[in-house]
This record gives C-alpha cells, sequence and structure tokens, in this order.
C-alpha cells in the first residue's frame, strides 16, 4: 500500500540555489530526511554544500548534499544508490534541475538546445530510471516535476529554447502520471509564474553562441528585449515571494496518495497558464474516461 506517514526520504536535484534549495529546506522543516542533488559539490558548489549542512547543524534537521549531474546517467544512479544504501528506501523525486537562456531562437545553435534538453528533459528521465525500480518494487512514491507557467501560458519571445524544454519536460510528466499510478506513484506538477527575484534564473541564464545573428535581432528589437525582465517585473506583486513554490511542493508531499491535484500553479504574474491547464488537464480526463482508461486517473488528477 502506498505510504502516507511522514518523514518520507526525498531526493531534490538542482538543489544548489533557487527553488531547489528552498524546497530542499522547506521539506527538512517539514521533518523529512531530505537529500539535496548538487553536482560538483567539491569545487564550484563547495560553498553551497556547506551552507546545506551547516542549515541542518542549526536547524536541527535532515539534510545532506549528494552529488549528482542529471546530466550523467552514472551520477544519478550513485546518488540513487548512496541514498538506498543509507536510508534503505527512497519515497519523494523532486525534479527541479534546469536551465535557462535569453536571446533570439535562431541565434542558439542547434547544439546548445540539445544542451538545454539535456538538462531540463533528459535529466529527468536518468533520474526516473535510476529511482523508478524502488518506487515501484515499494509499491508507492511521489514525483514532483517542478514546471513553468510558459508551457501554456502567455509567454513572451526572446525565451524559446527554455520555454520548448519545459513544454517537452511537461509532456513526459503527464505520460508519466498515468504509467507510474497502478504502482502506487502519484505525479504532481508545480507550476511557478515568471519571478524574477528570489532565483537565479535570469541573472544565470545562458547566451546564443551565433553573436551575428544575435545582433541582428538585437538591433531590430532593442528596446523590447533588454527590457524584458523589467516588464515581467511589472506584473509581479511587490509581496510575491518564490518561498512559496517550496512551500507548495512541502504540502504536496504531505497530502495523502490519491488526493493530489496534477498542477499546483504559483504565479504572480497571471499569464493565463492556469487557465489553459484546466482546460487541457479537464479534455485529458475525458478522453481517458472515453477510451477506457478511468483507472489511471486519481480523484486529483481528474479535476
Amino acid at each position: 500500500m502506498p505510504n502516507d506517514e511522514t518523514g518520507k526520504v526525498i531526493l531534490v536535484t538542482g538543489a544548489s540555489s533557487g527553488i531547489g534549495a528552498l524546497s530542499v529546506r522547506a521539506l527538512a522543516r517539514a521533518g523529512h530526511t531530505v537529500y539535496a542533488g548538487i553536482r560538483q559539490i567539491a569545487t564550484r558548489n563547495a560553498t553551497a554544500a556547506a551552507d546545506l549542512t551547516r542549515y541542518g547543524t542549526d536547524h536541527r534537521v535532515d539534510v545532506h548534499a549528494v552529488e549528482l549531474d542529471v546530466t550523467s546517467e552514472d551520477s544519478a544512479d550513485a546518488a540513487v544508490d548512496r541514498i538506498l544504501a543509507e536510508r534503505g528506501r527512497l519515497d519523494v523525486v523532486v525534479h527541479n534541475a534546469g536551465h535557462m537562456v535569453l536571446g533570439a531562437a535562431e541565434a542558439f545553435t542547434t547544439e546548445q538546445l540539445a544542451d538545454l534538453y539535456d538538462v531540463n528533459v533528459l535529466g529527468t528521465q536518468r533520474v526516473n530510471r535510476a529511482a523508478l525500480p524502488t518506487l515501484r518494487e515499494q509499491g508507492s512514491g511521489l514525483l514532483v516535476w517542478i514546471g513553468s507557467s510558459s508551457t501554456r501560458g502567455g509567454c513572451p519571445p526572446f525565451l524559446a529554447p527554455y520555454f520548448a524544454a519545459k513544454a517537452a519536460m511537461d509532456a513526459l510528466a503527464v505520460s508519466y502520471a498515468a504509467e507510474v499510478l497502478p504502482f502506487g506513484i502519484d505525479t504532481a506538477i508545480v507550476v511557478p509564474g515568471a519571478f524574477t527575484s528570489g532565483t537565479s534564473h535570469f541573472a544565470n541564464a545562458g547566451a546564443p553562441a551565433d553573436v551575428d545573428r544575435a545582433d541582428a535581432y538585437d538591433r531590430r528589437h532593442q528596446p523590447l528585449m533588454s527590457d524584458l525582465g523589467k516588464r515581467l517585473a511589472a506584473l509581479i506583486p511587490p509581496d510575491a515571494d518564490v518561498t512559496e513554490v517550496a512551500e507548495a511542493v512541502a504540502r504536496l508531499v504531505a497530502m495523502k496518495h490519491g488526493t493530489r491535484p496534477l498542477r499546483t500553479h504559483i504565479d504572480p504574474s497571471r499569464d493565463g497558464s492556469e487557465v489553459a491547464s484546466a482546460v487541457a488537464d479537464r479534455i485529458r480526463a475525458d478522453f481517458f474516461r472515453r477510451i477506457g482508461l478511468d483507472s489511471l486517473l486519481t480523484a486529483g488528477s481528474s479535476l
């Protein structure tokens, strides 16, 4: 039977900063054992790992940094193997690892798009393949996917490769939801809007490699492109706090199997994603019923 007890063992990917780091802390405060998947713990992200250890000591919570590069199958396997060796089980995977790029779509090389898909889409597949055999054998578990309102909302231009990758990840999550449900595994997609503060998404966004083509678009679209961050920020209420996303993750983990909604929107900019998703998900549920797949819907996922 699915395990709905408190004190779950949780892996959060992309947990060095932003929503990932906030989710690790929110989940730990809720009483869970949390492994923060961080790449290059000994070098590039040594400070983040040290901060996490300090947080665990100061707040007396059970948090651990685990080396995890989602672009490496060996790394994903090793991270899950370590958790299982130390805890004997794994209950929740939070797919948060991701990277953003900013610029004209044409100016990004195909290799850049492939790299972005590698992190945002294929990374979830590597971690799922490492974790799901255990969750299936246990007969319980939860996959939480940190998506984006851009998948169906009023997405602006100059973020096309990132939006495309997020849309692909969303499609993967929806298919997984039906396929893993008979094993007692729930799916929850958290849909943040365009938070322009509290994360390093925009500050660390990648740029197009084809400088000549980027310049051609820059000349035509200035100042629209340079002001994009300000335009998005103007839609967001001053009291919007990205920690709401982490708290939503913690609430979903605390819910009982079968009651979790398929999507949870945290979108202060109100870009329309919640409205569009409600229609799309209702159509999906209706289609499942028409073809006799009712058993692959939960009370939450059929809303």
